[in-house]
C-alpha cells in the first residue's frame, strides 16, 4: 500500500482500574534481574553468537551480578544445546546464579531440554504458550480450553521430570506469550491454572513472566495491566511477577519501570537492549536509572567500557554513541553554554555533598569514564569548554576576559577546518597564540632596584635581536611599562591582571596574564616562569610583542 492511511489502526483499549495505586509508587529497591542476552538477545542476531561467544558474555553477565541468566533454548538447535552442557561440564555456573532455559509446550522438547541440564545445581525451566487473541483465533485456531490444557499439560511434564532429578533445585517459569495483546482476564485464568499444577510454595515460588512480546500500548496502560493482573491472580504469595518488555515504541525502560511500580517483583532483559525488532528492555538503561535517583542496582556497571567492548565483540552491534548512559558521547558537551555551566558547576561540587552538576545526571567516573571526555571543541564550543581544557589538563586558570579572547582563535579554528579539535592541539593553539609565537619578545635578564620607586633594567630579545630597557615606577610592572612607553611614544595602560602557581613546592612555577592597552588597542599576554617578577615582566612584553614588531618594521 503506498498511501499513508493511519486510519487501518486502531488505539490499544484502556484497562478499566478506576483506584489505580501505581501511580503513587515508588521504586526504592532493585527488581529480581534476569538477563536473557544468551537467548532472546542471540535469537535476534543475523550471526548468533558461537560457544565462544557464549562463553564470554556469561562471564560478562556474572561479573556484572546477575544471579538469574537465560542461557538458552536447548531443544531448539544444537549450539544452544551444546552451549548448556559446557556451562555444566566445565563447572561455569557460580552457585549463587541460576541459570535459566526456554522450552515450549510440548513433550519432545520439554525431554531435551532436561537431558540439556543433566547435573546442574540451580535451574529455572521457563515453559511458554502463546495466549493473545489473534494469536488463538489467526494462528492456531483453538478455543481458551485448549490453550489452556497446552499450558498445563506443558507444566505437568516438566513436573513430571524434572522429580526424577531430585540433586538440581528446580524452578517453573511460565509466560502467557503476548501478554499484552491477551484478554486480561483468560491471562488469569491460564496462570492461575498453571499455578494450580505446579504447587508452588512461600518459600519456592513459581515465576510467572508477562511479555509485551511485542510493545502495544503505552506504558501506562501496560502498567494498569500489571496491577490488574496482581491483584487478580491467585496465590500471589508464592508467586513472582516477572517483566519482559519489548521496544517497539520505544519505551521499553518506561514500561518495565512502571510495571514495577504496578506490583511486579522482576524484570527480564538484555545489555544495551539487544533483541528482536527493535529490542529489548534494555537491563543498563533501567539499572542506572535507579542508580541516578539514589537506589542500589544490585549490579556492577562501573567498568562501562569493558560493558560495551565485550557486548560489540559478542553481537556484532556497535553501541550507539547517544546509547544512555554507556555511549561515548553521552556525558559529553559541545554546546558552549552547557560547557560554561559544567566548568562553574565541577569547579564547585564538594565530595561530602551530593551530586548536583549541571548537565551531568551522574558523575561519568562512576562508570569508569574520565572527565577529559566531558568537554569537547567544536565550532559550537564556546570560552568555558576552551576554559576547562586548559585548567583540567594544563592547569592554566585562564581569567575570563582571556576566555573569550582565546575562545575566538579556537572557534576560528574549528569553522576554517571543519572538526572538533583534539585537546593537544587546543594546547598547541594557546602556545602559539601567547607563548611561541614568532613576534614574541623575551626577558633575556633583568635587574631590579627598590627603594622609593622600583628601577628596573631589562635586556630583550626579538626576533634574534637584542636591547636594553630602562624605567621606573610603583613596582617593577609599572617601570616595565613606563620604559616601554618611551620606546613606542604611546601610552601603555594595564587593565586586567591576574596570576597563579601552577603547582607547588619550591620549583613551582608562576603563569601571569595581562591585558593591556597601548593606546587605544588592547592587547593580551601570557608568561610562564619559576621566578614570578619574570613571569609578570614576560607578559607585559608578550602582550606589546606585536607593537613592537611594527617598530622594529617601521624603524627598518
Amino acid at each position: 500500500m503506498s498511501r499513508y492511511d493511519h486510519t487501518k489502526y486502531r488505539p490499544f483499549p484502556p484497562v478499566q482500574l478506576k483506584d489505580r495505586q501505581w501511580p503513587d509508587q515508588v521504586i526504592n529497591k532493585a527488581p529480581i534481574w534476569c538477563s536473557v542476552d544468551l537467548r532472546d538477545g542471540n535469537q535476534a542476531l543475523v550471526d548468533p553468537m558461537t560457544v565462544e561467544q557464549k562463553k564470554c558474555l556469561f562471564q560478562l553477565l556474572v561479573k556484572i551480578g546477575f544471579k538469574q541468566i537465560e542461557v538458552g533454548f536447548p531443544a531448539a538447535s544444537q549450539p544452544d544445546f551444546d552451549f548448556v552442557r559446557a556451562l555444566i561440564e566445565e563447572n561455569m555456573i557460580p552457585d549463587d546464579v541460576t541459570v535459566q532455559v526456554l522450552t515450549q509446550a510440548r513433550e519432545h522438547l520439554i525431554d531435551r531440554t532436561i537431558e540439556a541440564l543433566q547435573g546442574v545445581k540451580k535451574a529455572i525451566v521457563h515453559v511458554y504458550n502463546s495466549t493473545s487473541t489473534v494469536q488463538r483465533e489467526q494462528v492456531f485456531r483453538m478455543s481458551r480450553e485448549e490453550i489452556i490444557e497446552i499450558a498445563v499439560s506443558g507444566v505437568r511434564m516438566v513436573k513430571e521430570r524434572v522429580a526424577n532429578h531430585p540433586n538440581t533445585d528446580w524452578r517453573l517459569e511460565y509466560s502467557p506469550e503476548s501478554f499484552t495483546g491477551t484478554e486480561l482476564d483468560f491471562a488469569v485464568e491460564i496462570c492461575d491454572a498453571v499455578v494450580k499444577e505446579w504447587q508452588p510454595t512461600r518459600e519456592k515460588k513459581i515465576i510467572l513472566n508477562l511479555p509485551a512480546t511485542v510493545e502495544m500500548s503505552t506504558p501506562n496502560v501496560f502498567a494498569d495491566q500489571i496491577e490488574w493482573f496482581c491483584r487478580h491472580i491467585g496465590q500471589r504469595d508464592c508467586i513472582e511477577i516477572s517483566l519482559h518488555t519489548h521496544n517497539d515504541r520505544g519505551c521499553g525502560v518506561a514500561a518495565a519501570e512502571l510495571g514495577i511500580m504496578a506490583g511486579a517483583d522482576r524484570v527480564e532483559g538484555t545489555l544495551m537492549g539487544n533483541g528482536e525488532r527493535t529490542g529489548n528492555m534494555d537491563v543498563i538503561t533501567m539499572a542506572m536509572n535507579l542508580y541516578s535517583q539514589g537506589v542500589n542496582p544490585e549490579l556492577y556497571l562501573a567498568d562501562a567500557q569493558e560493558i560495551v567492548e565485550v557486548v560489540e565483540a559478542c553481537t556484532q552491534i556497535p553501541v550507539n554513541p547517544r546509547h544512555p548512559w554507556v555511549g561515548e558521547l553521552v556525558y559529553t558537551a559541545f554546546s558552549g553554554s552547557h560547557q560554561d555551566a559544567i566548568k562553574k558547576s565541577l569547579s564547585q561540587q564538594k565530595p561530602e555533598q551530593g551530586w548536583n552538576v549541571a548537565y551531568l545526571p551522574i558523575d561519568p567516573q562512576d562508570l569508569g569514564r574520565s572527565y577529559e571526555a566531558v568537554i569537547r571543541i567544536n565550532s559550537q564550543s564556546g570560552k568555558g569548554g576552551v576554559a576547562y581544557v586548559l585548567e583540567a589538563d594544563y592547569g592554566l586558570k585562564l581569567p575570563r576576559w582571556l576566555q573569550v579572547e582565546f575562545a575566538r582563535v579556537v572557534q576560528a579554528r574549528t569553522e576554517a577546518e571543519a572538526r572538533e579539535l583534539k585537546r593537544q592541539e587546543i594546547w598547541d593553539a594557546f602556545n602559539q597564540a601567547y607563548l611561541i609565537h614568532p613576534d614574541l619578545a623575551e626577558l633575556v635578564s633583568y635587574k631590579l632596584e627598590r627603594s622609593d620607586r622600583d628601577y628596573l633594567t631589562a635586556v630583550i630579545r626579538q626576533q634574534g635581536r637584542s636591547g636594553e630597557l630602562q624605567g621606573e615606577g610603583k613596582g617593577a610592572l609599572h617601570a616595565l611599562t613606563e620604559a616601554l612607553k618611551q620606546v613606542l611614544d604611546q601610552e601603555i595602560q594595564i587593565t586586567e591582571y591576574s596570576e597563579h602557581a601552577l603547582s607547588t613546592g619550591s620549583d613551582a612555577k608562576a603563569v601571569t596574564y595581562i591585558q593591556l592597552k597601548v593606546g587605544e588597542q588592547v592587547y593580551c599576554g601570557v608568561a610562564i616562569s619559576e621566578d614570578t617578577v619574570a613571569a609578570n615582566l614576560n607578559a607585559v612584553l608578550a602582550a606589546v610583542s606585536p607593537v613592537l614588531a611594527a617598530r622594529v618594521i617601521e624603524a627598518a
